[in-house]
């Protein structure tokens, strides 16, 4: 049986202090933390008149469809309408103010409002608010694409850069570049590589070519008459799909699931795609450095290429500035997003090796263009925001300071993984999924009807923590500037929840 006491000690922090009777040696679980009402940085009080909040409540449930959400459901519930953001932090319209566990949706860097990316984007917009790169060009866009190829792993290798918009746009661009690179290659045989491999679990967003290279059933079954085949290859998924044996023969399997889809494909396989380290929307389901590597090295010998999908792991998530960096990999298309703004606003970038970029190179008679863009490609005030981020990377030593915060969650995680309804923690950095069952022993899963996660995301949004589950996995992905206290808070609520909840 578990017990959960809460109360307040001096110095108003909230001690969280759960115990499993009976339990022997094993030591209390408890940490203090200060609530979120004495510890976010909001001094304006909010303004909004009661007559005000209503009416935008009633809009937002008339008016707005919302991603990802059951509207039925939706408009039975009071709406959290974000009216302000301040570092770590978000204050609705009623004046609740919000730990951003999740960085709003794995965007935010360097917290809310930071002054240095509000400057890059101001100064900006005084000189251009946007013109075409269909022809011109412009400075925040050639000084972003030279910042990120010395940014990329390899050196240099990664030499070329394509914005786009979104995370789904990079890995579209990236899939469609592959496919040409090779139908217009000028050995005949490269001309045969017309067929993806992609991974079981995978998710690179939601428009239809990145929904074909993409492997969430849930997301994904609706569309399969839409969409263009390719071949499977498992991912690993220890947890699911090898509970109790050993994680890294379970790679091992895996690899050679690979490796014989490449073998049966031998001279047809364009690509394999990827996510490096973490497949996010997945439920955080992680892989080893050596893993990617191996994987990597099988698209060498195969002559495929590597496309790996940064959006969700790109800029700092994972500890190092690219999940790919921590297996030696160099892809030969990287794909960029999220992030990259410091979740300010809207871009992404797909980088390619030189290799790729002159395989499109030509007489204009010979068609060899890639032809594909986007009206905001290259947006300057996107890209300005984006030079902003990079530049307080670089000013505030943003990777080694996180490497504390690293240490303090992994040391948090460890006790919360101890809980009873707890059945497995995944994290690789600061990307941390939680996953929710009946008995931790057997892996046993609540029926979905319950929707265990989300009463636990919902009980967590009472006490001041804005977090978001995957099905029954409870998603932790603070910012990267997220404090040693807010940490300690993003945890102890998050466990007192699971306690409350799962009881």
């Amino acid at each position: 049986m578990w017990t959960r006491h809460s109360g307040f000690c001096p110095g108003s922090r909230e001690t969280l202090l759960i115990s499993r009777e009976g339990a022997g040696t094993l030591p209390p679980m408890s940490w203090n933390y200060t609530p979120a009402e004495d510890l976010h940085p909001f001094s304006v009080p909010c303004t909004w008149a009661a007559e005000a909040v209503a009416e935008l409540e009633a809009a937002d449930k008339s008016a707005l469809w919302k991603p990802f959400t059951q509207m039925a459901g939706y408009v039975d519930e009071q709406p959290v309408i974000i009216e302000r953001g301040q570092g770590n932090w978000l204050r609705d319209v009623r004046g609740r103010a919000f730990l951003d566990g999740v960085s709003s949706l794995w965007v935010n860097v360097h917290g809310h409002g930071h002054p240095v990316i509000q400057a890059r984007i101001r100064r900006q917009l005084e000189e251009l608010d946007h013109s075409t790169l269909l022809g011109p060009t412009n400075v925040a866009a050639v000084e972003l694409a030279q910042r990120l190829v010395d940014l990329a792993p390899g050196s240099g290798q990664l030499s070329r850069v394509f914005y786009s918009d979104s995370g789904s746009t990079s890995v579209e661009i990236a899939v469609k570049m592959a496919f040409q690179f090779h139908a217009q290659h000028h050995q005949d045989a490269a001309r045969k590589r017309d067929l993806f491999v992609t991974m079981t679990n995978a998710y690179h967003g939601d428009t239809l070519g990145s929904v074909s290279v993409g492997g969430i059933e849930l997301f994904h079954s609706l569309y399969e008459p839409l969409l263009f085949k390719t071949r499977q290859a498992p991912a690993p998924d220890p947890y699911h799909r090898a509970f109790g044996q050993d994680p890294l023969e379970h790679e091992r399997r895996c690899l050679e699931a690979l490796k014989t889809i490449l073998l049966e494909e031998r001279g047809r396989v364009a690509g394999l795609v990827m996510e490096p380290l973490v497949q996010g929307a997945a439920g955080m389901l992680c892989h080893s450095p050596g893993y990617l590597a191996e994987a990597a090295a099988l698209c060498r010998e195969e002559g495929a290429l590597l496309i790996i999908d940064e959006v969700a792991t790109g800029f700092g998530r994972t500890g190092t500035m690219f999940a790919c960096e921590q297996a030696g990999v160099v892809p030969d298309l990287m794909c960029l997003a999220k992030g990259i703004t410091g979740g300010v606003l809207p871009l992404a970038a797909t980088l390619a090796t030189e290799t790729i970029y002159e395989g499109f190179l030509g007489d204009h008679t010979a068609y060899r263009t890639f032809f594909h863009g986007h009206s905001y490609t290259g947006n300057p005030l996107a890209c300005a925001a984006a030079l902003g981020s990079l530049d307080v990377f670089r000013e505030e030593g943003t990777l080694a300071r996180l490497a504390p915060r690293i240490d303090q969650l992994s040391e948090r995680l460890s006790v919360i993984e101890r809980h009873p309804n707890v059945g497995d923690i995944r994290r690789v950095g600061v990307m941390t999924g939680i996953e929710l069952v009946t008995d931790c022993a057997t892996g046993e899963p609540y029926p979905a009807a319950q929707l265990v996660g989300r009463q636990v995301c919902g009980a967590a949004l009472e006490r001041g923590v804005l977090i978001r589950p995957l099905g029954d996995v409870v998603v932790l992905m603070p910012p990267l500037s997220i404090t040693e206290d807010e940490l300690d808070l993003l945890c102890g609520t998050v466990l007192g929840c699971i306690d409350e909840v799962c009881a």
